[in-house]
């Protein structure tokens, strides 16, 4: 094929692992700076991927271990002469798509690299290098398929769409450091200038605080609810901490509550099911005691601005709080970021999730739950 056809062919490759040997520090400065691109790229690509298996497969992702691992998995086969390594989209949706859930599956894809180098590595001397480069093409077609979503990241951040574009253009057209630099310097800009106009404080209206105070005298209905105020903006800097701080409140309030909500419970089913003759029901006693659904309202007034990190990080904490069998409603929601909710996940439900105040949705919420004893009751 090489000399009938004149397609360029692999040729010959050296069988085996070469001697381990310190890798020449002369040529350091020669490729310092297309280095720190390559291993910027890589360990984003990489953190990537695993925060994407993370979250399909239920469990949490150490960046700081991911940055070690990804180090040492790339100074150790540097004594052997080996590319730069990092994680594959394609590799990685083969994976999924044969089932692999452990290393073990890496532990048979190095076997049978070891296979290739040291026994069929002669025998692919005379394969074409447009074969190599499908190959290639198939492995990027995950990420090739991104494209697709440029229509909801510009309806969630125009800005970040602007800036993933931007981004692409500089890549294509220059080099893979020269568009990463630019991607960086948009985005601090982007960052600082945000943060430099945001409001961290913010000032309830009275009105609120008096309806609040009023209703302590029937809080009967309120016991469940918690009204947590977000007062700094929501983006990829600070969203896995937001995140992480509210789960950890709402878990400090159940505990110290579920036992004396339980007792209380108990003890009125008890007094409601006795009969005038001193006697008890004692099927009713039997069941159960129902315990309230928990209610949390988020108050968004202070949320000035917020990109798709954040975005999908409310989401998160819907599904979430969903899960734990709280209900989550947000109170002085912007339009853009109702849109960007909606544009961002399917939620539709059979009450709504968004309200103009809080005092509007603590009207709610007792609302909702008058009806729901009132149909208990009914059963009854």
């Amino acid at each position: 094929m090489e000399y009938a056809y004149g397609l360029e062919v692999v040729g010959h490759i050296p069988e085996g692992i070469p001697s381990p040997k310190a890798p020449p520090m002369s040529v350091l400065p020669e490729v310092a700076t297309e280095a720190f691109g390559v291993a910027l790229v890589g360990y984003a690509a990489s953190l990537s991927l695993a925060q994407g298996s993370a979250k399909k497969f239920k469990y949490t992702v150490d960046d700081n271990q991911e940055l070690l691992a990804h180090g040492l998995s790339n100074v150790i086969p540097s004594f052997f002469f080996c590319i730069p390594s990092a994680a594959a989209m394609g590799r990685t949706a083969l994976l999924y798509s044969t089932g692999a859930r452990t290393q073990v599956a890496c532990l048979i894809s190095c076997a049978l690299i070891l296979v290739v180098i040291y026994v069929v590595g002669p025998m692919l001397y005379w394969m074409p290098m447009c074969v190599l480069a499908s190959i290639i093409v198939v492995g990027l077609k995950g990420m090739l398929m991104q494209f697709r979503d440029l229509k909801k990241y510009w309806n969630v951040d125009k800005i970040d769409w602007s800036i993933w574009v931007s981004t692409y253009v500089f890549t294509i057209c220059f080099a893979a450091n020269v568009g990463l630099l630019y991607g960086v310097v948009c985005t601090v800009v982007i960052v600082v200038c945000r943060f430099s106009r945001s409001k961290t404080l913010n000032l309830k209206n009275m009105k609120e605080m008096d309806y609040k105070y009023k209703t302590e005298d029937n809080c009967e209905s309120l016991k469940q609810v918690q009204i947590i105020s977000v007062n700094n903006p929501l983006v990829f800097l600070n969203a896995r901490k937001f995140h992480a701080d509210l789960i950890k409140i709402i878990q400090k309030d159940s505990t110290s509550t579920r036992a004396y909500e339980d007792v209380n419970k108990c003890e009125q089913n008890a007094l409601l099911c006795s009969l005038p003759n001193g006697s008890c029901c004692g099927e009713s006693l039997s069941q159960p005691c129902h315990r309230e659904r928990r209610a949390l309202i988020l108050d968004c007034s202070g949320l000035n601005f917020f990109d798709s990190t954040g975005v999908s990080m409310l989401l998160q904490i819907y599904m979430d709080c969903k899960s734990r069998h709280t209900d989550v409603v947000l109170a002085h929601c912007k339009a853009s970021l109702i849109k960007a909710m909606q544009y961002g996940a399917n939620l539709e439900s059979e009450n709504p999730i968004f309200f103009e105040s809080v005092s509007s949705a603590i009207t709610a919420i007792q609302i909702n739950r008058n009806y729901s004893k009132f149909s208990e009751q009914s059963e009854v």
